[in-house]
């Protein structure tokens, strides 16, 4: 109770009553309970950090709804910022959302935590979540391939940086089938130059083939395609050359015979020049 002198103003005195009213309503409303107004505060407490996890992993796991298990991860981060939950809800976040193709939020989410996380030991599996996502959007080859570089680019990256891990193992085996990708597509090019007599076109792209992704598939015809091209501007040294280490290399392959049917066909003989850049680009990775 607030006692008020007798030689207090009237006024001050309804002040001071007025204060000691709204200290009471302050002191009420801190416990959560009671606002200014005597209402019942509608915000909710923070719910325990494992609890909010665990039903985020039952979403995803069990119900099979990643994306409402994200809004569980993202909740643990929002109300516990810097416990050692809201670092697995963040991983956990990344990978709910590659399981519902949202791939650019996954890749986000996965640069958080490195940043956030750099020594973690789910390090290596976040800059994974990152190539795996880009790598599943590798379009079709007639299309732009940028997604494929950098899908080509982050899986090389956890392959370098995680070398141990296996997710370098799995990373390997994706760098290969992105690295056909970037083959084909420049092979796709390649043939339509030639379809259009465009020799020096045509050769640039085939030999983007043979000293980047000689691993590939693409490799065998890309020389082919070199001798085909290299006859046409009447360059001969060259040609036999791409016929030579076609052969060489593989000599059970029908774009083989391609090469030295049409090598022969002009009296000459599959011969390797050392001094020519395809023999030179065989030779740096042990081919030739």
């Amino acid at each position: 109770m607030v006692f008020v002198s007798k030689s207090v103003p009237a006024s001050r005195s309804r002040f001071v009553r007025a204060a000691a009213v709204l200290l009471l309503a302050l002191s009420v409303g801190a416990c959560g309970s009671l606002d200014l107004f005597g209402k019942k505060d509608d915000v909710a407490p923070d719910e325990p950090p494992e609890r909010l996890y665990n039903e985020g992993l039952y979403l995803l796991n069990q119900k099979k709804d990643p994306k409402e298990a994200v809004k569980k991860f993202e909740e643990v981060d929002r109300q516990h910022p810097y416990s050692e939950w809201a670092r697995k809800s963040l991983i956990m976040s990344s990978y709910a959302y590659y399981e519902s193709g949202s791939y650019e939020e996954s890749v986000t989410a996965a640069k958080r935590y490195i940043s956030l996380h750099p020594g973690s030991q789910d390090a290596a599996y976040a800059q994974f979540l990152i190539a795996s996502s880009y790598y599943d959007e590798i379009p079709d080859i007639t299309r732009d391939q940028s997604r494929t570089d950098k899908a080509l680019e982050a899986l090389d990256g956890v392959v370098r940086k995680y070398p141990g891990t296996e997710y370098a193992v799995s990373a390997k085996q994706k760098m290969q089938v992105a690295r056909d990708q970037l083959a084909g597509k420049e092979m796709l090019t390649g043939r339509y130059y030639l379809e259009r007599k465009e020799w020096t076109g045509a050769i640039n792209r085939f030999k983007v083939v043979v000293t980047k992704y000689q691993t590939t598939r693409h490799v065998e015809e890309a020389l082919m395609r070199l001798v085909e091209a290299y006859t046409a501007l009447g360059i001969t040294d060259e040609a036999q050359t791409a016929a030579a280490v076609l052969g060489h290399n593989f000599p059970d392959s029908e774009w083989y015979s391609h090469a030295y049917a049409l090598v022969t066909k002009g009296g000459g003989q599959p011969a390797e020049n050392k001094g020519s850049w395809i023999s030179k680009a065989f030779k740096k990775v042990g081919l030739g």
